[in-house]
């Protein structure tokens, strides 16, 4: 059993019944969050399909294309901006603005350290775009309009058809395709610098945002013990909203980790918001898939295939278990009920 076709096409499965299951309550809800998560599962689907056929019939130009924008550039990026449209009326946009100003530093960066040839001026245009990114962003969250998450997509929409057109215009050496020797897994070493650089920016962004927007969500809905507080009201000087700005997110991890205790006990006795643990198992989703990419992008590709379907398993155990997003999960695209829940009562914020 060659377990680097078997684990992308269990990854590939999963995660197209999974976006059929969000696709179906996006149909019936409207909202814009589960479109986009709908659209970023596909991405995931897509991408470890490619790596299923490549593994069982052998990579081709089409394939290692796909697998690069779908997985590489797009997958990340999608699914962080889902979870901005989730939080869209929250101060959340703060966070994603800091997310785009790190992902515009590491896409830097990581010029600096591997020089990809043929990136030209793309460094600098990435972090600026982050830089001009970030403000919007800033700006608008600090109005208190949930327009921040639009400003979000236009930069995640821009950069998917940038990174579509882009591919559609290189051409490739010969054989068209490169894997690693070693695990089997494609890796990025044909495309030009340019393109390779779309990829820290898009899932710097993209990672954060859904890692520390399924953060954010547990702190907002699990019982609290403030040890540490402050004030973003939009009736406080600059400066004291300043302040408090710069307060928050130390405040809200040393809150987190206070606030452990008691949601421990709460899940114990079953009075504890579904929404906690599962953006936790979100989180912890998305930790997995960011790590094992990321020692994929330093060389090592050993751990690609098991932390994608690893990931994927996550993130869709916590959708089931979040009452919030599943009040009842039937078979898509029909009436048929499989499972029906009654929703429960918040947890006090």
């Amino acid at each position: 059993m060659d377990l680097n076709v078997v684990l992308p096409f269990l990854s590939s499965a999963l995660s197209f019944v999974f976006a059929a299951l969000v696709g179906d309550q996006w149909i019936r809800r409207r909202q814009p969050y589960q479109l986009v998560w709908t659209i970023g599962l596909l991405w995931y689907g897509i991408s470890a399909g490619t790596e299923f056929l490549g593994g069982a019939s052998g990579w081709n130009e089409v394939l290692y294309r796909t697998w690069y924008l779908t997985g590489a550039v797009w997958v990340a990026a999608w699914l962080g901006l889902g979870s901005v449209y989730l939080l869209a009326r929250t101060r959340f946009g703060f966070a994603f603005a800091g997310a785009l100003l790190l992902a515009g530093l590491f896409t830097y960066l990581t010029q600096r350290r591997y020089e990809y040839p043929e990136a030209g001026v793309a460094p600098i245009l990435y972090g600026l775009i982050a830089v001009v990114g970030a403000i919007a962003v800033s700006y608008l969250s600090w109005r208190r309009s949930p327009a921040w998450a639009h400003a979000a997509a236009m930069l995640i929409v821009g950069g998917t058809i940038a990174s579509a057109v882009m591919m559609l215009a290189i051409q490739l050496p010969a054989p068209g395709f490169a894997v690693d020797p070693g695990s089997g897994t494609p890796t990025g070493e044909l495309f030009p610098g340019y393109l390779r650089l779309l990829t820290p920016f898009m899932n710097i962004s993209g990672a954060f945002a859904l890692v520390l927007g399924a953060i954010f969500s547990a702190y907002v809905f699990m019982p609290k013990k403030r040890l540490m507080t402050y004030k973003l009201g939009a009736d406080q000087g600059v400066a004291t909203r300043l302040g408090s700005l710069l307060l928050a997110p130390i405040a809200i991890a040393v809150n987190f980790i206070a606030s452990l205790p008691g949601s421990i006990a709460a899940l114990a006795s079953g009075r504890l918001n579904s929404r906690v643990p599962a953006t936790l198992l979100i989180a912890l989703g998305g930790i997995v898939v960011s790590v094992t990419s990321g020692l994929g992008r330093f060389g090592d590709t050993s751990a690609h295939a098991i932390g994608l379907l690893i990931g994927v398993l996550l993130i869709f155990i916590g959708f089931l278990v979040s009452i919030e997003v599943f009040s009842d999960v039937r078979l898509p695209f029909t009436r048929v009920v499989l499972v029906r829940r009654e929703r429960a009562e918040r947890a006090s914020r």
